[in-house]
C-alpha cells in the first residue's frame, strides 16, 4: 500500500512538473515593451506544441528536451489590458490584465533597493501613488554558483498607496515621471542587493572575454565549499597578512588575557550592526569584540554598570582578563560590574559571542543602538560606543554566508539571467560604492557589464546610471578620493552608445551612505530617458569637462552641455570647488570664475599651473557649478595622475 501511495505521489508530482506553464515573469498584471518583438516563454512536456495568444496575435512551439519553449510576438503599440495564454495537451495557463509600454530593468546596489516606504516625504509620496499603470516586480535576492532558468518568487504589482512603500524608491519615482510625461504605462523590473560589487552582476562568459576579469573566472569557485575556503584565506590574509595563518585555541585565549595585541584585529568606528558591513563579509561562527576603555580613578574603586545592545547568544564578557558575566541574555544588557574589576586608566574589554540566535541571519555582532554602549556609574554615564575591534574565531567552527559577494557572477546566475530575454527599453543603474576601493579597475569592468548585458538581451537598450553621490570626508586632491576616481570611470564609459548619467553630488548627504532624496535623482534619470528614448526637447545633462588650456598663469576650462550657460549656486556669487597643482603636483584650492561661458581658475601660489581638478572630494559640498538648466557639473580631473586605486584589483 505504501509503495502504490509512493508511485502515485510521483506520477502526480511529474504531471504538475510537465504542465505548461510560463515563466514567473509572466504574470497577472505584467507590462509588456512595446515597439519591440516581446518575447515569452516557459515550459511544457519534452516535444509537446505550446499555443500562445496575445492581442490576436498567436504563434506555436514546441518544447525541447528540457522541457523549455519561446516564442516570439511581433512589436505592440502601448495599450491593453491584454490576456496572454498558453495552451497544450498538457494543460493551459492564462495571464490577465496586461499592458503593453516602457519597461526599465533598475539595478544596482542598496541607493537603488531604496525604497519608497524609507525616502524623503514618504507619507505625501503615498498618497500620490496610485497610478494603476505603472507595475514593479521585485527579484528575490538570491545567489547561485549556475544559472538558474526560472525565478523562485515574484509578480507584478499594481502601484497604489497600499503597495508602493515596497517599490525601489528611484525606480517609481522615475516611473512616475515618464507616465506623467507619456500616458503610457510603465513596468518597473526591480532587481537590486545592497552592498553589492559589480562582478557579481556579470555573466562568466563575459568574463572570460575580458583582459581584466579573465584570470578570476577561469579560477573561481565551482562549489560553496570552495567558496567558503576561498572567502576563509582572503579573511585570513586581511587580517593577518598571511592567507596561511591558523590561529590555535590556545592562541585565541590570549584575546581575553587582558594584555591583548589588537594590532591584527578589525577596527571600527562602532560596533552597531552585522559584521558583514564591518570588513568581515559572510564571516558566521565565534567571535570576539573588544573596545579599550579609560576609566578615571575615582570610579575604579566603586560598582558600575555594563551596558550591551543584542547579542543573544552565550556570551563571555572579560574586563582586564577576568569573567565578569557569562551566559545568554536578550535585549539590551546591563551587567553590574563589581567595585575594583576596572583599573584607573586604559582597560580591556573583550566579549567573546557567537550568531544572534533569534536572528539567525545575522551573524556575531550587536542588534541594536549606539547608545545602549556605555559604563555607568552613580547616575553618570561614560559612552563606549566608538573605536572597537572584532576579531573572528578561525579556530572554533566558522561558515559562510552565502552572501551576494562570496563569490563573482552569482548575483547574474540567480537575478539576470531568469529576467533573459524580456524585452525592456533599458536599464537604470546605481552602483559604485562597493567598488570605490579598486575606482581604477571600474573604468573596465563597469563597461563590461552594459556590454555584457546588451549581448546576452541581443539588444542594444539604453543604459542610464547614477553617479555616485557625497558621502564622508571632504578630503583634497592632496590626500586623494577613491569615490573621486570612481567617478571618474562613471564618466568615462560615457563613451559607449546609449548611455546617459544623473550626477547627484549636490544632493547627497555626506553623513549617510544612503540619501533619502530620490525624487531628484529619479528625475535627472527620467530627463535623460524623455530626451533620448523619447524624443522630447528638453535639457537634460550635466556640464562634463571637455578641456583644459593654461595659459598666463589660469586654466581655462571648457565643459560639454552648457549650450544655455554655466551658473554658479551661492548667495555671494562665489564660484567653489576648485583646486590648481603645478608640476610639483601640490594642489591648493583656487579662485574661479565663469567668463564667457568657460571657467577661469587660478591661484597665487601657483604660477605655471599643469592640471585642474574640480569636486575631487569623497564628497564635494563646496562644488556649486550647474548649468542654467540646474544640473550640477561633474566632478574631473584634467591630469592622469597616479590614484589611490591604480593597482587594487578584484580577486
Amino acid at each position: 500500500m505504501k509503495r502504490l501511495f509512493f508511485v502515485l505521489l510521483v506520477l502526480i508530482q511529474t504531471s504538475a512538473f510537465a504542465q505548461v506553464k510560463l515563466a514567473r515573469l509572466f504574470s497577472d498584471h505584467v507590462v509588456l515593451q512595446r515597439q519591440k518583438p516581446i518575447p515569452v516563454w516557459g515550459w511544457a512536456k519534452a516535444g509537446e506544441k505550446v499555443k500562445v495568444t496575445l492581442a490576436g496575435q498567436s504563434v506555436e512551439a514546441k518544447a525541447d528536451k528540457s522541457g523549455k519553449w519561446l516564442v516570439s510576438f511581433k512589436p505592440l503599440e502601448a495599450g491593453g489590458p491584454h490576456t496572454l495564454a498558453a495552451t497544450a495537451k498538457s494543460g493551459n495557463v492564462t495571464i490577465n490584465d496586461v499592458l503593453v509600454g516602457e519597461v526599465w530593468l533598475c539595478s544596482g546596489q542598496s541607493n537603488m533597493q531604496w525604497e519608497v516606504a524609507a525616502a524623503k516625504d514618504y507619507e505625501k509620496e503615498r498618497n500620490n501613488a496610485n497610478f494603476p499603470q505603472i507595475r514593479h516586480f521585485h527579484v528575490d535576492r538570491q545567489v547561485s554558483l549556475t544559472p538558474e532558468s526560472d525565478l523562485k518568487t515574484g509578480e507584478w504589482e499594481i502601484a497604489s498607496s497600499e503597495t508602493v512603500g515596497d517599490f525601489t524608491a528611484i525606480g517609481f519615482f522615475f516611473a512616475r515621471e515618464l507616465n506623467q510625461k507619456l500616458n503610457i504605462p510603465v513596468g518597473i523590473l526591480h532587481s537590486s542587493w545592497g552592498g553589492s560589487q559589480i562582478e557579481g552582476w556579470i555573466s562568466k562568459e563575459g568574463m572570460l572575454a575580458s583582459d581584466e576579469l579573465k584570470e578570476y573566472a577561469q579560477t573561481m569557485p565551482k562549489t560553496w565549499e570552495e567558496a567558503d575556503v576561498v572567502m576563509d584565506e582572503k579573511l585570513r590574509q586581511q587580517l593577518f597578512k598571511s592567507a596561511s595563518a591558523t590561529p590555535t585555541g590556545e592562541d585565541e585565549k590570549k584575546y581575553v588575557s587582558g594584555n591583548a595585541d589588537f594590532g591584527t584585529w578589525q577596527k571600527v568606528a562602532d560596533p552597531i550592526g552585522q559584521w558583514d558591513w564591518k570588513g568581515l563579509m559572510g564571516f558566521r561562527g565565534a567571535g570576539y569584540m573588544a573596545k579599550e576603555v579609560e576609566l578615571a580613578a575615582d570610579i575604579v574603586s566603586k560598582s558600575t554598570v555594563l551596558s550591551l545592545p543584542e547579542n543573544d547568544s552565550p556570551n563571555q564578557i572579560y574586563i582586564n582578563g577576568k569573567l565578569v558575566h557569562e551566559g545568554a541574555l536578550k535585549g539590551v544588557r546591563k551587567i553590574t560590574i563589581p567595585e575594583n574589576t576596572w583599573k584607573a586608566g586604559k582597560n580591556q574589554l573583550v566579549i567573546k559571542l557567537g550568531n544572534m540566535v533569534a536572528h539567525s541571519w545575522f551573524g556575531p555582532g550587536f542588534l541594536g543602538s549606539a547608545n545602549d554602549l556605555f559604563v555607568e556609574e552613580g547616575g553618570n554615564k561614560i559612552s563606549i560606543s566608538k573605536d572597537w575591534y572584532l576579531m573572528p574565531s578561525f579556530a572554533e567552527k566558522h561558515e559562510y554566508a552565502h552572501l551576494m559577494n562570496n563569490v563573482g557572477t552569482t548575483i547574474y546566475n540567480a537575478m539576470i539571467v531568469p529576467l533573459i530575454p524580456f524585452a525592456i527599453r533599458g536599464t537604470l543603474w546605481y552602483q559604485g560604492e562597493t567598488n570605490a576601493p579598486r575606482a581604477f579597475q571600474y573604468r573596465k569592468s563597469f563597461p563590461l557589464l552594459i556590454n555584457d548585458w546588451r549581448r546576452l538581451w541581443n539588444d542594444e537598450f539604453s543604459f542610464y546610471w547614477v553617479q555616485l553621490s557625497s558621502f564622508g570626508s571632504e578630503n583634497n586632491s592632496n590626500q586623494g578620493s577613491g569615490w573621486s576616481e570612481l567617478r571618474e570611470a562613471q564618466n568615462m564609459t560615457l563613451q559607449l552608445p546609449k548611455t546617459g548619467m544623473a550626477v547627484t553630488t549636490d544632493i547627497g548627504n555626506p553623513k549617510d551612505i544612503h540619501p533619502t532624496n530620490k525624487q531628484d535623482v529619479a528625475n535627472r534619470l527620467a530627463a535623460t530617458a524623455l530626451k533620448l528614448d523619447y524624443g522630447q526637447n528638453i535639457p537634460y545633462a550635466s556640464p562634463l569637462f571637455e578641456k583644459a588650456e593654461f595659459t598666463d598663469g589660469k586654466a581655462i576650462v571648457t565643459f560639454k552641455n552648457v549650450e544655455t550657460g554655466l551658473t554658479v549656486k551661492d548667495k555671494y556669487g562665489y564660484l567653489k570647488g576648485f583646486e590648481l597643482a603645478g608640476a610639483d603636483k601640490v594642489f591648493y584650492y583656487a579662485i574661479a570664475q565663469i567668463v564667457d561661458n568657460k571657467v577661469v581658475v587660478s591661484h597665487p601660489k601657483v604660477p605655471a599651473p599643469v592640471t585642474v581638478r574640480y569636486g575631487w572630494s569623497d564628497a564635494p559640498e563646496d562644488a556649486n557649478l550647474y548649468n542654467t538648466a540646474g544640473f550640477p557639473a561633474s566632478a574631473f580631473r584634467s591630469d592622469n595622475w597616479p590614484g589611490l586605486t591604480d593597482q587594487v584589483k578584484f580577486k
